[in-house]
């Protein structure tokens, strides 16, 4: 298993602006990643370094944000502000954590502009609600976001709130994360919150920080 990508909700009205700002932070144009529509959700993508991506997504007004765990994910995140949504986690055999999580993953697609599609499994969305922001997913189809575009940043560490809980126990120590740091913030004190308080990111030689 290894990190395939982090994920940062906006709003619909607010998405161009969001991507303007952290593709300029991190040197790199978000490319448009299309519509899954699955979800009722939309997104852009720009790639990084080691084979990994980032994502901004936003809700659209779809009857499916209300009735599929990603889409009702997506949209809460929206209206509670935004921001640092979930770190995904590659696998080649999800059917393993399925009998870990007790639960099958579900079949997720992607439609961008030039109609290449995207296939997938994914499962653990549902745990982003209440857990440190980890979910998962195994690639059906070759193409891949890291290849869309010139990646020049790469990811340092992550920043999660609160306390290393059964989701994290059970799955981190299987993950390959080779520089990438996580860090678990207000570890031996009650959160006040869940998930990603903060990115680092390599580029060049500076570390750029998004919140």
């Amino acid at each position: 298993m290894r990190l395939d990508h982090v994920s940062y909700v906006t709003s619909h009205d607010q998405i161009s602006d969001v991507v303007n700002r952290i593709g300029a932070q991190i040197g790199t144009a978000f490319i448009d990643g299309g519509i899954h529509p699955k979800f009722g959700t939309r997104n852009f993508t720009a790639p990084l370094l080691n084979g990994q991506y980032i994502e901004v997504v936003c809700a659209m007004d779809h009857p499916a944000t209300e009735t599929t765990p990603f889409g009702k994910a997506v949209k809460n995140k929206a209206e509670a502000g935004g921001g640092w949504f979930a770190w995904v986690i590659s696998t080649e055999r999800i059917e393993a954590i399925e009998k870990d999580l007790g639960r099958k993953s579900i079949l997720g697609t992607r439609k961008r502009p030039d109609g290449s599609e995207l296939h997938w499994k994914q499962i653990g969305v549902i745990d982003t609600l209440d857990s440190n922001s980890t979910f998962f997913i195994q690639w059906l189809t070759k193409l891949h976001p890291s290849n869309d575009g010139n990646a020049v940043a790469s990811i340092s560490s992550i920043k999660l709130y609160g306390s290393k809980n059964k989701l994290s126990e059970t799955f981190v120590g299987k993950l390959k994360l080779d520089i990438i740091k996580l860090e678990w913030i207000h570890e031996k004190i009650p959160a006040v919150e869940n998930g990603i308080e903060s990115i680092d990111f390599n580029l060049g030689d500076n570390i750029i920080t998004i919140i």
